[in-house]
């Protein structure tokens, strides 16, 4: 199981390095769905959290929630940032950074009617940010049809003020 979780966030690293998708893929899915995934599966993935802003330090905690009809074995949240990255960060395990300003994590599985593990970043800043603007999506979710994106696509501006804005 951990060998698929690890496909997804290196298929997201692929995507950003080479700004594309695999051959035969589109956006959504993966070619060859190797995690059996079918064509016609459905989810419904949601994420709910809060992040908090102190200095050049952001706190974002998260926990990513699949409503059905499919159970899915692994997706990718996508966590990007208004403010840039400082070089050194340690993350969560299943987490790479994707860019200057972004973050991408495995989910683990996301049973029916269930959740995927809890994802913690304490992500270092460049320079210290009054506020940031943080956008979680999802990156990749195996090729299932997700047709209620609004609960998993937030907007929140974190204010540094080291209080808890909830998702």
């Amino acid at each position: 199981m951990r060998r698929v979780a690890v496909r997804s966030v290196v298929l997201a690293g692929l995507l950003v390095l080479t700004g594309g998708l695999p051959a035969g893929a589109h956006a959504g899915t993966r070619a060859g769905a190797h995690a059996g995934v079918g064509p016609e599966s459905e989810a419904d993935v949601a994420y709910h959290g809060r992040v908090s802003l102190t200095g050049a330090r952001l706190r974002l905690w998260l926990v990513p929630e699949n409503e059905g009809p499919s159970a899915l074995p692994n997706a990718t949240v996508r966590v990007r940032l208004s403010a840039d990255l400082a070089d050194r960060q340690e993350l969560s395990e299943g987490c790479a950074r994707a860019g200057q300003r972004e973050v991408v994590c495995e989910t683990g599985p996301l049973p029916l009617h269930g959740r995927g593990r809890h994802i913690g970043l304490v992500l270092g800043l460049r320079e210290r940010a009054s506020e940031v603007v943080v956008r979680v999506d999802t990156w990749w979710n195996g090729g299932a049809t997700d047709r209620h994106l609004e609960n998993n696509e937030h907007v929140v501006l974190a204010l540094d003020t080291g209080d808890p804005y909830v998702f």
